[in-house]
């Protein structure tokens, strides 16, 4: 009997000497509470403002939304008095090259053939932040362009808190056709680095998607059409079996597929593929918009960057008429409004500027869309559409607390978009107003 007792006395000691060290260690810290206080917040659900309007966030995350009377800040929250501003979910880049810097700056040939790797990593770090600090919280970035896997690395680092930067969703290398990608012009003896993977084949692009999947593409990308027609006409590329099996095969894998293409057979096959969006568009017929919103294919219009290169050519817009391109761009949307087809908001950012991202909805105002509809392809149709509905894209207990305050009411000017004054991810307060 006193054996056992010592034996417990020994334990209790020992036990005792220990609890200081325990003591010391730090208690894990409260999430931070913020109350958000602005002149309205765009509901993304009801695609309409509310005036009155808190929010509350939690940690990472939104803990309620509603009229100021029915939501309790806890003691200890922090308030953010936002006056005459519309918060509204962080927006989502749905085309962007963060490896691409304008081309009026260096051509694209340039780019991939002569500056560095690290050149351009060093960039794209810039240009993640710019777009975090014009309120897009997410960009879906399609394509290194000769760039390798260093959107997969930029990403890591950004959820790392290395670089500052909006969410990624990477598609890598790209996949085009054997013979149809650049850059083009060189002598045939030579292997010139392209800005895409080439595949040719069934097996070989089997392994191809595969492999960009392995490396970390959380999309994949194929060109269905490219500019290697017998005149430099854009042509189609990938059969429409080869884009089904493409989207089976990234599909099996929990992948969803983007194909660009701008040719009206290229859209064609691309949307009998089963593919989620197609990027750019610009030759769409009302029959190949029906068959758009027959399959629930997502338009990526990308806008702006057409829009940029015309004027990097010397088109002077607002002095000069629209060119045919973009009377034809103007007539193709007007064509996939009328037919239903949704609109995702994504402008192909790295032809011009990062951090004016805001141009394509503001373009997308202007061929036809109201202001509110503008709002809503880039958040709600956007988060669904690149299947992150569920954390992103609307103001609503439980999701991620992405959320932006711009100066104005974006629902009546959506050049208010451009003023952009609180940024907010994963309830970090990044740009403070």
């Amino acid at each position: 009997m006193r054996r056992v007792l010592r034996t417990a006395l020994l334990l209790g000691l020992s036990l005792g000497a220990a609890l200081p060290l325990a003591a010391q260690r730090p208690a894990p810290a409260r999430a931070t509470v913020y109350l958000l206080r602005p002149a309205r917040v765009f509901d993304a659900v009801a695609a309409q403002p509310h005036d009155g309007w808190v929010v509350l966030v939690q940690g990472e995350r939104i803990q309620a939304a509603g009229p100021a009377a029915e939501v309790r800040a806890p003691a200890g929250a922090i308030t953010v008095d936002l006056p005459g501003m519309t918060l509204l979910p962080g927006l989502i880049e749905g085309h962007s090259h963060l490896l691409l810097h304008p081309y009026n700056e260096v051509s694209w040939d340039d780019q991939v053939l002569h500056e560095s790797l690290a050149e351009r990593v060093a960039r794209a770090v810039v240009h993640a932040n710019a777009t975090l600090m014009a309120g897009f919280t997410t960009v879906r970035d399609l394509g290194t362009e000769g760039a390798g896997y260093a959107d997969v690395g930029l990403k890591q680092a950004v959820e790392k808190g290395v670089v500052p930067g909006p969410r990624i969703l990477t598609a890598t290398r790209a996949i085009v056709a054997k013979g149809s990608y650049g850059p083009k012009g060189f002598d045939a003896r030579w292997d010139v680095p392209l800005g895409a993977e080439e595949a040719g084949g069934v097996d070989d692009l089997t392994r191809v998607v595969r492999d960009q999947i392995g490396k970390g593409a959380d999309w994949v990308k194929l060109y269905g059409d490219y500019r290697w027609g017998p005149h430099g006409e854009a042509m189609p590329t990938f059969l429409e079996s080869e884009l089904e099996l493409a989207v089976q095969v990234a599909r099996s894998a929990g992948r969803p597929v983007a194909v660009h293409t701008a040719t009206a057979e290229g859209m064609r096959r691309a949307a009998m593929a089963g593919v989620t969006t197609i990027e750019h568009g610009d030759a769409g017929t009302p029959e190949v918009f029906r068959l758009m919103k027959q399959k629930d294919v997502c338009l990526v219009p990308t806008l702006a960057a057409g829009d940029a290169i015309l004027q990097y050519r010397g088109w002077k817009k607002g002095v000069e008429a629209d060119p045919p391109s973009i009377k034809a761009k103007r007539a193709s949307f007007r064509a996939a409004l009328d037919a239903g087809v949704p609109i995702c908001s994504g402008s192909d950012v790295g032809v011009f500027t990062h951090g004016d991202n805001a141009r394509e909805l503001e373009m997308l105002v202007d061929y036809g869309m109201t202001p509110v509809q503008a709002l809503m392809a880039a958040t709600a149709t956007d988060a669904h559409y690149f299947g992150l509905g569920d954390q992103l894209g609307t103001i609503r207990p439980g999701l991620l607390a992405d959320l932006i305050a711009v100066e104005g009411d974006p629902t009546r000017d959506i050049a208010a978009v451009r003023r952009v004054r609180f940024v907010m991810k994963g309830g970090e307060v990044v740009r403070r107003p």
